[in-house]
C-alpha cells in the first residue's frame, strides 16, 4: 500500500525564482510526509540561492544545462527512488488534502500506471485550466483535447466531472506516474524536447497494457504560460511537430501513414486559417514543422523499432472520431457534447 513517505513531488525549474516564490509555499505546507525536490535547468537566475536561502530541506538537482522539459526531468529523475513521482509545473498552486485521493487511486489497482487531478485556472479558480483541465483525451488523428477543454473553449467547473474515469492522457502540469513505470518506457522523448511529451509517455503506458485515470477529487491550480505563452509561434512549431512524431511512433505502419496523409492536409488548413488572421509566424512555423518532421525520420525509425504498438482502437480515452469536426463543424464546445458512445473505455 502507498504511503505519502512514498511519493516525490518533483518540480523543474528554469529562471522561474518569481514562481517558486509565489508556489512553492503551497507545495510545502500541503504536502504532508512527501519528499519536495527541485530540479534546476542551470538557471542564470537566483533560484538556486533563493531554495538554499529559504528551503534548506528540499532537495536540489542541478542539471548542467537547460536541455527543456523532457531532458530536464530525464536527467534530474535518475537518482530519484521514491516509488510515485508527481511531476509538477513550478507554477501550481496545489490545495489541501490533494495527495490523499491519489494514493487511495493508485492502491485500488495495480494496472494503474499514471493519475492526473483536475486542474483548474489559478486566475479563474471556477474554471478548467488549457492544460489537461479533467484529464486528457484524444481524436483518431491524434488531436489532444480535455474534459472540460476543447481546442481553446474552457469550461466551468460546476462539479460535472467528478467521476474517476480512464483517460488517454495525463498533463504534463501535474503528472502522476509510478516511478517503475517511467523508468521502464525511458522517461520523455527527448527529440520532443517540450510539448505533447506527456501524451507520449501516456501513448506508450497504453501500448504497455496499463491504465490511466483522471482523478477529480484532488485539485490544484494552474497559472498556465509561465514557460511559453500558449499563443507562440513557437509552440505552435513544438505542438504541429510533435503531434506528427506521436502518430508515427505510437501506431502501425499502415495507419500511422493513413492518419498522417490527413494530418499534412489538415496542418494545411490550419496554416491557411492563421494567415486570414494575419498570423504569418505561425504559419511559417507549421511548414518548419512538417521539414523538422521529415529531418528527424532516421532517427524516429531507429525509436520505433524498439517500442509495443497498439491499434488506436485498442486504447482507452480514445475518440473515434474528429474533434476537428466536432468543434468547428458541430458547434460542440464541451467535453459533455460528444457522443460518449464514440469515446474508448474499457
Amino acid at each position: 500500500m502507498y504511503k505519502q513517505e512514498d511519493i516525490a513531488i518533483v518540480i523543474l525549474n528554469w529562471n522561474g525564482v518569481d514562481l517558486l516564490k509565489q508556489y512553492l509555499p503551497s507545495v510545502v505546507e500541503h504536502s504532508g510526509k512527501a519528499k519536495v525536490i527541485v530540479i534546476d535547468n542551470d538557471s542564470s537566475d537566483s533560484s538556486v540561492d533563493f531554495l538554499s536561502q529559504n528551503y534548506p530541506s528540499i532537495k536540489l538537482v542541478q542539471n548542467t544545462s537547460n536541455s527543456g522539459y523532457a531532458k530536464g526531468y530525464n536527467d534530474g529523475l535518475k537518482d530519484i527512488s521514491e516509488p510515485i513521482l508527481i511531476l509538477l509545473n513550478s507554477d501550481v498552486e496545489v490545495s489541501p488534502n490533494w495527495l490523499d485521493p491519489l494514493l487511495i487511486k493508485f492502491n485500488s489497482n495495480p494496472s494503474i500506471a499514471a493519475l492526473q487531478p483536475k486542474i483548474l485556472d489559478f486566475n479563474s479558480k471556477n474554471k478548467f485550466e488549457y492544460a489537461g483541465a479533467c484529464g486528457g483525451f484524444i481524436d483518431y488523428l491524434g488531436y489532444p483535447f480535455s474534459r472540460g477543454r476543447i481546442f481553446d473553449h474552457l469550461e466551468e467547473d460546476t462539479a460535472q466531472y467528478e467521476d474517476e474515469i480512464e483517460i488517454f492522457w495525463a498533463s504534463g502540469a501535474c503528472l502522476v506516474i509510478k516511478n517503475e513505470v517511467f523508468k521502464k518506457l525511458n522517461g520523455f522523448n527527448e527529440l520532443l524536447f517540450a510539448h505533447m511529451e506527456e501524451i507520449d509517455l501516456c501513448w506508450r503506458i497504453h501500448n504497455e497494457g496499463l491504465k490511466i485515470y483522471s482523478v477529480p477529487s484532488s485539485k490544484v491550480y494552474h497559472l498556465g504560460g509561465g514557460t511559453l505563452n500558449k499563443i507562440s509561434s513557437k509552440k505552435t512549431f513544438l505542438n504541429f511537430r510533435n503531434s506528427l512524431v506521436l502518430l508515427f511512433l505510437n501506431l502501425p505502419e499502415g495507419e500511422a501513414f493513413r492518419k498522417i496523409s490527413i494530418r499534412l492536409f489538415l496542418d494545411g488548413l490550419a496554416g491557411v486559417k492563421f494567415l486570414t488572421e494575419f498570423k504569418v509566424k505561425h504559419t511559417i512555423a507549421i511548414i518548419k514543422a512538417h521539414f523538422s518532421f521529415y529531418a528527424m525520420f532516421p532517427k524516429l525509425i531507429i525509436m520505433k523499432r524498439s517500442r509495443k504498438i497498439r491499434k488506436m482502437s485498442d486504447v482507452a480515452g480514445v475518440y473515434n472520431k474528429s474533434i476537428v469536426r466536432a468543434h468547428y463543424l458541430g458547434k460542440k464546445k464541451k467535453y459533455s457534447d460528444l457522443d460518449q458512445m464514440n469515446i474508448k473505455s474499457f
